[in-house]
């Protein structure tokens, strides 16, 4: 019986890579039904089909997927699930499978081994759980029996390769040793097979993260960097560019230690696979340089933190950028000028990763780049040759980043007639780059951009330059942007803080229109170009000064029939595509809404709130259950109206509530959730004690989120925080909720911090800046009415946060307000506890602050604090 049915999958498992449509879904149907009716069995078959050499090399590979895929999943969710379902496996069904797969390595014809990636995902699951303690053993002997076949050595080293790979390096930190013996036995240019160089040189790229102890000793590591330095020499490309991959990785982790090796093999190596012909190798030598660069830059950041804390920093910078750049700028130039014909922007190629290594250059070496590139620039500006016109321009662009104002200003001042005769450019690859640096002036110096001399002639270009290719037109939009923001920062302010006039008003109307025209054009769906003109009429908008009122008046208008336009498109959408389009201008609509109606009076807000809720309202309805971007889009468009509006909201109260508790209530797509919360908090603001009303129904929801162990944890610190907003907007009324609001707030308050994941770090800090503020609102609104008995809670959280490592401006921010309103709303009775060393130390530093908001709030606490100590106790 059991013989048929093997036979019976191997027939099935043949045909899942049948062309034929029909077999490949029947037998994908079968398997999903073996799996589901009878795993154990199943599992145990299809290690069965990979061991025996005799089945045919299609069911073999075929078993070693349908395995693989019952033990791991690219979705983490379902990967723990597989793992547990594993675990789960009675011992000996486990041992059976394991013995199989294992000897199934070395035995199949095929590359890559399928059998290695079982044993890889077993070992995932099980050696985080202490077992299979045998297997690391196991292969390192695999790699290093002289009577092991090139096969086996192979697929021994793809197991150890893909189990680097995928496992927290923690659990292989003690077999550190053994593995990386197997690894550099396989590298060495003493073994024969390529094949074998090659898989154990992936193997060490993976382990370099666990393998710390070797490379802290001197010895080990320089037979690590041997080895390596070895395997770039290959004549097998893939095995020196796995070399090369690694060398750029271990100056990442490992850039204290590289000095010896730097100056006669390091630099030699990676200056000359930069030099490469080859893509691949030359892509490696570039990134090199790239890391160089990136490391250099953190440590002097770490090194100036240091000085500013009187203290030596712990890394120090070796300056290899520096030491290099004569070498390496010009072989970055040559790279510039070997564009792509096609123009894909998502091809990675040489050119595009020698702009970006001279990026990180200039801003590791700053103003000592500019003498190795300006004599290309100058050489080739006015080439012949569109590639060495448009790598001069690239490389112009690509400096700017790194350097000092007074060299930066008057080099880009000189460059702005050539410049903007680039955007005339027969090229479109120059017109493009020129529109980029366009883009990267205005970011980093506006000030030559809006030049007098130049501003009319650039405008035109820019204007111009919105008709071009998608490409060149969505870089012009960029331009736009910072424009737009440098004019506004530029211009005099008028007495309402908002300048009457700029040097773009004039041109302001025409350069709106075009937008709004560029939005619209039919290409616009290529290289992002429309989302990158709503975005520039956007930043035109919110920078546009008293005297361009009119035409924001329009364009409120233009955006609001646009937004019903597309609505009423709804029943008229047949495919994906059209829906994904459908919903991205939705929420792109959404945005401009947003930002057009900050800049509206309050005078005619009132006047056009009817229509904008109106489509809002309908937008909601239409997507109910479905885009969750579109619904977050709404939501922040109904916080900027609530904002503008204030009490006004109210009377939309009744129709939006249902929508604003949908989105409270979509755990699943917490972004939605959250913009939920944030609309929550910004109505309790502007409708005071009028919300009264909905904060049964707000309050029940908002605690229902919080005992949700399901719900992401970044809604949490959100929620916590709006229950301040809801105390100070209701007052007294909150006396019903205030009990049950407190539990949550002091259970959340004992979160203590554990581990070292940065992430959690910051969501640590986030929950307790959030607890501090709804204590702070919960005591100004609820005035202390019965909260005397959770003061002392409270300021011992306080003392916890103040003398907490994790401490932040944030968090020294809220307590000193909290001081302050503990004393006025409590009076005497807390002196005794916040006159302690912490709370007093703490506001010592709040009164330092850099930020005027800490330090008003430090210094109003002290004298509150002073106050009390100065008037006697009521007798």
């Amino acid at each position: 019986m059991h013989r048929d049915t093997t036979f019976s999958l191997i027939q099935i498992l043949e045909k899942t890579i049948s062309p034929d449509r029909n077999e490949l879904e029947s037998a994908e149907k079968y398997l999903n039904h073996a799996a589901v009716t009878n795993f154990t069995t199943f599992v145990k078959m299809l290690s069965d089909v990979l061991v025996q050499g005799g089945n045919s090399q299609v069911a073999r590979m075929a078993a070693g997927l349908q395995l693989k895929n019952h033990l791991t999943s690219k979705d983490p969710a379902m990967k723990l699930q597989y793992q547990q379902k594993w675990l789960a496996l009675p011992e000996d069904v486990r041992i059976y499978i394991k013995k199989n797969i294992l000897s199934a390595m070395g035995t199949e014809n095929s590359r890559p081994s399928s059998a290695a990636q079982c044993v890889a995902y077993v070992a995932v699951a099980e050696l985080p759980a202490g077992q299979w303690n045998d297997l690391i053993p196991f292969l390192v002997d695999n790699v290093v029996n002289v009577e092991s076949t090139e096969m086996k050595k192979e697929a021994t080293l793809e197991a150890i390769g893909y189990i680097c790979q995928e496992i927290d390096a923690e659990v292989l930190t003690e077999q550190s040793n053994p593995i990386l013996t197997a690894i550099i036995h396989g590298m060495r240019s003493t073994e024969p097979s390529n094949h074998v160089r090659l898989a154990a040189t992936q193997a060490l790229l993976n382990s370099l993260e666990f393998t710390k102890a070797n490379f802290d000793k001197e010895n080990e590591r320089n037979f690590i960097m041997e080895v390596v330095c070895e395997a770039t020499q290959s004549c097998d490309m893939r095995i020196n560019v796995a070399a090369l991959q690694c060398l750029v990785k271990i100056l990442s982790l490992y850039y204290q230690y590289m000095e010896p090796y730097m100056g006669q093999a390091l630099f030699p190596i990676t200056l000359e696979a930069m030099k490469s012909d080859i893509d691949e190798i030359s892509l490696q030598g570039i990134e090199f340089w790239s890391n160089v660069s990136d490391e250099e830059i953190d440590l002097s950041i770490e090194e100036a933190e240091a000085g500013d804390a009187g203290r030596p920093p712990t890394r120090t910078s070796r300056f290899y950028a520096r030491g290099a750049l004569q070498y390496i700028v010009p072989v970055l130039m040559q790279k510039l000028t070997k564009q792509d014909d096609t123009d894909d922007e998502l091809e990675w190629n040489p050119s595009k990763a020698a702009s970006v290594c001279l990026m990180l250059l200039s801003n590791c070496c700053e103003d000592e780049i500019v003498p190795h590139v300006l004599p290309f620039i100058q050489g080739n500006i006015k080439s012949d040759n569109w590639r060495y016109r448009e790598a001069a321009l690239m490389a112009f662009g690509s400096i700017l980043g790194g350097l000092e104002a007074t060299t930066l200003k008057p080099m880009v001042e000189n460059a702005m007639p050539t410049l903007i005769e680039a955007m005339y450019d027969s090229s479109v690859a120059v017109r493009d780059t020129a529109a980029w640096t366009f883009g990267r002036i205005c970011d980093m110096v506006p000030e030559a951009a809006i030049n007098e001399n130049y501003l009319k002639p650039l405008l035109e270009s820019l204007v111009n330059g919105l008709k071009a290719e998608p490409r060149v037109a969505a870089n012009v939009c960029w331009a736009f942007t910072g424009l737009a923001e440098a004019a506004y920062e530029a211009a005099e302010c008028g007495e309402s803080g908002q300048p009457t006039t700029y040097c773009m008003s004039t041109f302001f109307d025409f350069i709106i229109h075009r937008l709004l025209e560029t939005t619209d054009r039919q290409d616009a769906a290529q290289h992002n170009l429309r989302s990158a003109a709503y975005e520039a009429l956007m930043e035109m908008v919110k920078n546009s000064p008293t005297d361009c009122y009119v035409t924001v008046q329009k364009t409120t208008m233009v955006i609001l029939e646009r937004l019903q336009q597309v609505l009423q498109m709804e029943n008229h959408i047949s495919s994906q595509a059209d829906r994904s389009q459908f919903n991205d201008l939705q929420s792109l609509l959404c945005a401009t809404l947003q930002s057009v109606l900050r800049k509206v009076t309050p005078e005619d807000a009132p006047q056009i709130s009817d229509a904008i809720m109106t489509a809002l309202l309908t937008m909601f309805a239409g997507n109910a259950g479905k885009a969750g971007g579109v619904q977050e889009d709404a939501l922040m468009a109904v916080s900027t109206l609530v904002e503008v509006l204030g009490e006004g909201f109210l009377k939309y109260m009744p129709a939006f509530k249902q929508y604003l508790y949908v989105g409270l209530k979509n755990h699943q797509e917490y972004q939605v959730c959250i913009a939920a919360v944030g609309v929550t908090g910004d109505i309790c603001r502007s409708l005071k004690s009028k919300v009264l009303p909905y904060c049964d129904e707000i309050i029940c929801l908002l605690l229902e989120n919080l005992s949700d162990p399901s719900i992401h944890c970044s809604v949490k610190p959100q929620i916590l925080s709006v229950f301040g907003d809801i105390a100070i907007s209701i007052g007294p009324d909150f006396k019903k909720y205030f009990d049950v609001v407190m539990q949550m707030l002091l259970q959340a308050s004992n979160i203590q911090f554990a581990g070292h994941d940065y992430d959690m770090l910051e969501y640590y800090c986030e929950l307790r800046e959030s607890i501090l503020e709804a204590y702070t609102g919960i005591i100004q609104g609820f005035k202390g009415a019965g909260g005397e008995p959770h003061v002392p809670a409270i300021v011992n959280f306080m003392v916890l946060v103040a003398n907490g490592p994790e401490r932040t401006d944030g968090h020294i921010s809220v307590i000193a307000g909290l001081t302050g309103d503990l004393c006025t709303v409590f009076g005497h009775r807390v002196l005794p506890l916040l006159e302690t060393k912490p709370i007093l130390d703490l506001l010592q530093v709040a009164r330092r602050s850099r930020t005027p908001r800490t330090k008003t709030l430090a210094n109003w606490a002290a004298k509150e604090i002073r106050k009390l100590k100065q008037t006697p106790l009521a007798s």
